[in-house]
């Protein structure tokens, strides 16, 4: 990789630290290590970091309260974590203990003895997921209820509204602009309805998925929405409590919800 996204190992076996430096260098990742608590807590609040690497550190607790204090912090709780356990005979001694392993929070969890090079696809894969994110165009013609839904998915890590739209026809000239990942969509809109604008946008830009969002939830309006091409249908009810599952549903290339779904099927 050419970014040279960073990497920090926090662990107290200076062969193992080497060995990993080396095979992560290699891949064009760049490596800080610490040997203590103290000393990775200095380093993490000195420089931005893209992963953690949280080995094995004495006295046992250790790693786990350092895990505890990034997990607690706002600034670094989103840090993607991988954990790598002591050998199963040394973990009384710098391990995890079984009450703390059940506390664990961390995107992955190995344990020594382990090769180097088999982490750097775990690796790999929890940065990509790190840096993923939901492209998503708000459209309604509802300045308050486009505020509310993008209110609700900046809280969202994983997702970016990449623009809002005001009818249907604005939304189709702004997702064949901006190629967002899911269209939120409600059905009666000016100039262009949802409807024919979601039809439009599965005609000319499939790789979109739409997600009608409306009050207009009578089952004929599902109906509609399924043979024009929409991927899920939620009624602004129950926005709250279905918004989020419903985006990452149909990024997903499935349907939603569940009901949805059974109509596309019949």
């Amino acid at each position: 990789m050419g970014n040279k996204e960073k990497i920090l190992i926090i662990d107290d076996e200076p062969d193992f630290v080497e060995a990993f430096r080396m095979t992560l260098e290699a891949k064009f990742y760049r490596v800080i290590s610490t040997t203590s608590k103290a000393q990775a807590q200095e380093r993490i609040r000195g420089e931005p970091l893209d992963i953690i690497v949280l080995g094995t550190i004495a006295p046992a607790g250790e790693a786990f309260s350092l895990h505890r204090w990034l997990k607690q912090h706002p600034k670094f709780k989103d840090i993607p974590l991988l954990v790598v356990d002591a050998r199963p005979q040394e973990r009384s001694v710098k391990g995890w203990r079984r009450f703390e392993g059940m506390r664990l929070e961390s995107e992955d969890y190995v344990s020594k003895p382990i090769e180097p090079a088999s982490l750097v696809p775990r690796i790999r894969s929890l940065l990509e997921e790190a840096t993923k994110h939901i492209k998503v165009l708000v459209t309604d013609d509802h300045t308050m209820v486009r505020d509310g839904i993008c209110a609700v998915l900046m809280l969202q890590k994983e997702m970016e509204v990449v623009g809002e739209a005001t009818n249907g026809k604005e939304a189709l000239e702004k997702v064949l602009r901006l190629i967002p990942d899911v269209v939120l969509m409600d059905i009666v809109m000016p100039v262009m309805g949802g409807l024919e604008a979601t039809k439009q946008i599965a005609r000319q830009q499939p790789q979109t998925r739409v997600l009608i969002l409306t009050q207009y939830d009578e089952e004929e309006n599902m109906l509609v929405a399924k043979q024009v091409g929409a991927y899920g249908f939620i009624p602004k009810k129950a926005a709250t409590s279905q918004l989020i599952d419903g985006i990452r549903s149909v990024y997903g290339g499935m349907y939603f919800p569940a009901s949805f779904a059974e109509m596309v099927s019949s």
